[in-house]
């Protein structure tokens, strides 16, 4: 019988490699969502994922699907898109209502995975400083974004969403460029799926992973977070 690690009020976590390998990365149950554990998890390379009705359930797959901002691959089209329609596009100036439109998208189990107690924990994260979002418009209509946790210079990616074509392809194109800009290296992407593979996402074993993660932690923090106009 496998058991499965319960959280208690200390912000400690079990070693990744403890997790299970069905499901792939599930490695402990419980706790909280407040900004310490949160940063926390993410240093480690943890982090929650949960339904409505469920436990706050902490995940480390294996393997791990990132994405190298040098390996990022945009496509001509997306470039022409972006050209021909110049959309406005910021950063950390509307994050409550980026994470508020993720939140809306139904799954074919016409739930959602980003409760309302997962709303509330990321808008304290941002309020702490750790996340941040990426936000399309369309003249003053908020028409895609992204938000993700930053911690060890590297870029933890959450979810991002739509409401024109191509309008999160946009946010994340945009988000790689101001990565890149800025020295940073590496994009977690927690899982890969078809539609990140195409942008250049992989897998690396975990351990790789979170070797990646310990040394971009041995860089000083990259101050470059701040409300500001990227695209116009």
């Amino acid at each position: 019988m496998i058991s499965l690690h319960k959280l208690d009020a200390s912000l400690a976590f079990p070693t990744p490699s403890e997790a299970l390998t069905d499901p792939n990365g599930l490695l402990a149950f419980g706790g909280d969502l407040s900004v310490p554990r949160l940063v926390n998890s993410y240093r480690q390379g943890i982090f929650p994922w949960f339904s409505e009705g469920e436990p706050i359930l902490w995940w480390s797959p294996d393997p791990r699907g990132v994405l190298f901002t040098g390996k990022y691959k945009s496509s001509k089209s997306l470039l022409k898109h972006i050209r021909k329609t110049t959309p406005k596009v910021t950063v950390d100036t509307s994050f409550n209502e980026v994470i508020d439109a993720c939140s809306s998208i139904p799954r074919k189990d016409n739930g959602t995975w980003i409760t309302a107690e997962m709303v509330d924990a990321y808008k304290r994260l941002y309020q702490a400083g750790y996340a941040h979002s990426i936000e399309v418009w369309d003249k003053e209509r908020l028409i895609g974004g992204l938000y993700g946790v930053f911690v060890n210079n590297v870029f933890c990616g959450e979810s991002m969403f739509s409401r024109q074509d191509n309008a999160s392809k946009v946010a994340f194109h945009c988000l790689v460029e101001l990565l890149k800009k800025n020295g940073v290296r590496l994009i977690d992407c927690q899982m890969q799926n078809p539609h990140l593979a195409t942008l250049g996402c992989e897998e690396i074993p975990r351990k790789t992973f979170l070797d990646l993660l310990a040394s971009e932690q041995e860089h000083l923090p990259l101050q470059f977070w701040t409300p500001q106009v990227l695209l116009a």
